[in-house]
């Protein structure tokens, strides 16, 4: 399956507009430069008090759909 990896560092400040209802996507890079537009949901299992910090990969099937986020670092 497809996969990107993704640098991650996302204060408890930033990630509280999900909590507040202003956002509900978070857009993010992926290390060859590509734009992934992730359903802040996908990040919440990775949330500490100081926010979300590492290094992830994201694999997708070739219809573009979220299989598998995990924490790499």
């Amino acid at each position: 399956m497809p996969s990107l990896v993704l640098d991650i560092a996302l204060s408890a400040e930033r990630f509280r507009a999900v909590y507040q209802g202003r956002a509900n996507r978070v857009l993010l890079f992926s290390r060859d430069g590509r734009k992934v537009s992730l359903p802040a949901h996908h990040l919440r299992p990775f949330l500490r008090h100081n926010g979300i910090y590492g290094v992830f990969e994201l694999e997708f099937s070739v219809a573009g759909e979220l299989l598998e986020l995990r924490q790499l670092q």
